[in-house]
């Protein structure tokens, strides 16, 4: 990607407003979702394809062979289970569209906000070479973000 600025765009005040209540109304539609820690999904069983299809093969035989059924699982609340999954399956690819543009775009934003900032703090560096007034004191302040780029370790011999 260039070094242009990439987007530009701005949100009014309403529209954040109306996208924050529409993100409510959508969140006290689904008053049962739940947050995972890190650890928490790591350990938790993931369904991909083929156990999809394996959960499939078990609904139609918890259906048709309740003899093998342990009496601990609640067959109605598995079949609730599978319903909300579908359910919740009906609106997740939009939705998770719909996250990954946010994400994008805010990752674009950023690089346009960071190239504009690397553009300033070279402007100011070469300022600060050329003994301009105030520029050595934004330069020693701004350089803090990049400690491994001093000029002194640049100019530092090298170790024999």
């Amino acid at each position: 990607m260039s070094n242009d600025n990439l987007i530009s765009a701005s949100i009014s005040n309403d529209d954040i407003q109306a996208i924050k209540d529409a993100l409510a109304l959508i969140r006290g539609k689904l008053p049962f979702l739940v947050s995972l820690s890190p650890q928490d999904r790591r350990e938790m069983v993931k369904m991909g394809e083929k156990s999809i299809g394996f959960d499939e093969k078990c609904t139609l035989y918890m259906s048709n062979h309740t003899e093998f059924v342990p009496g601990f699982l609640d067959m109605e609340e598995v079949a609730r289970d599978r319903a909300l999954r579908a359910q919740i399956l009906g609106f997740w690819s939009s939705l998770h569209a719909l996250t990954e543009q946010v994400d994008d775009t805010l990752m674009v934003v950023n690089q346009d906000i960071w190239m504009a900032n690397l553009a300033y703090y070279q402007s100011v560096r070469e300022a600060a070479k050329r003994g301009r007034p105030n520029a050595q004191t934004l330069y020693e302040d701004m350089r803090t973000r990049f400690p491994g780029n001093s000029s002194a370790k640049a100019a530092a011999p090298a170790a024999t």
